[in-house]
Order: structure tokens, then sequence, then C-alpha cells
């Protein structure tokens, strides 16, 4: 089925971000499981295979749009040097990307793309929970302290 020009454009930049965030989640996961953060290691790794899920259904919308999925661009990625910096860098991802799907949502929507607009509706929900779980770990590195946080990331 031939598509929107500009829905499989934004389809890309979405994919952009996604592949962006798989990177950035696993190279925060295995720092996590290097330092012996196994709860970390873990959580983030799901996160980052939620990201790759995302991907494979954006990759899957453009060809069925007749589009050409591209892969070879990734932006900035951004590493934290230490756990704390790690949830700021992928909440600021996850709060960039639950804005960007709900203005693509709009977009395929007002273009009668209500097969796109359901898929993105898909991928905003769990951005939203990745969201909610990296609050509520900087909640917990607040209430706690960042000592405390760790030593509960450590099994």
């Amino acid at each position: 089925m031939k598509g929107n020009a500009k829905i499989i454009e934004r389809l890309n930049a979405r994919l952009s971000d996604e592949l962006t965030a798989i990177n950035q989640y696993m190279v925060h996961s295995e720092m996590c499981d290097n330092w012996g953060y196994a709860k970390l290691h873990t959580a983030i790794e799901k996160r980052a295979i939620d990201e790759m899920k995302h991907a494979e259904k954006l990759i899957g919308r453009i060809l069925f749009l007749e589009g050409r999925p591209v892969v070879s661009v990734l932006n900035k990625i951004s590493i934290g040097a230490k756990v704390e910096d790690q949830h700021a860098n992928d909440w600021q991802a996850e709060h960039d990307a639950v804005k960007t799907y709900n203005d693509d949502i709009r977009f395929a929507a007002e273009a009668g793309d209500n097969g796109t607009r359901d898929m993105l509706t898909d991928i905003l929900k769990d951005e939203e929970d990745h969201i909610n779980w990296i609050e509520e770990q900087r909640d917990q590195i607040k209430q706690l302290g960042v000592q405390n946080y760790l030593v509960e990331q450590l099994h």
C-alpha cells in the first residue's frame, strides 16, 4: 500500500530515535553489569529489547507503506558515567520520544492513516511506562540516597 511520504519520513525519524535508544541502553546495561548492579543491568537490558521491538514495528510499517527503512542514521548517544547520569540521560530520551510520538500520532490521524496512528499509540504507551520506571528510580535515589539505592541494585 503506497503510504504518505511525510508519514514515512516521520516513521524513519522515529526509527533513528529507537536505534539510538537501543545503543544507549545497551551500553548503560553493560556498564551496570560491569559494576555488579544486576537488577539495573536486567531492567535496562529489557528496556533496550523493548526499543528493538519498536524498531521492528516501525520497519514493518515503513515497508508496508512501500517506503525504505533507514537504519544507518543514529542521533547523539548520551552515555552516563554514573547511574544517576544514566537515568537522567535515559529519562531525556524517553521524554523526547513521548513528545515526538504524540506529534506523529496527531499527524497520522490528520492524514487519515489510522493504522500508523494505532501502531504509534502502542509504542507511546511503552515509552510512557519507561519514563515511569526511570522516575521511580530517580525518586528512590532522592529518598534513599545514591549509595543505599545502589546497594539494592546488586542482586
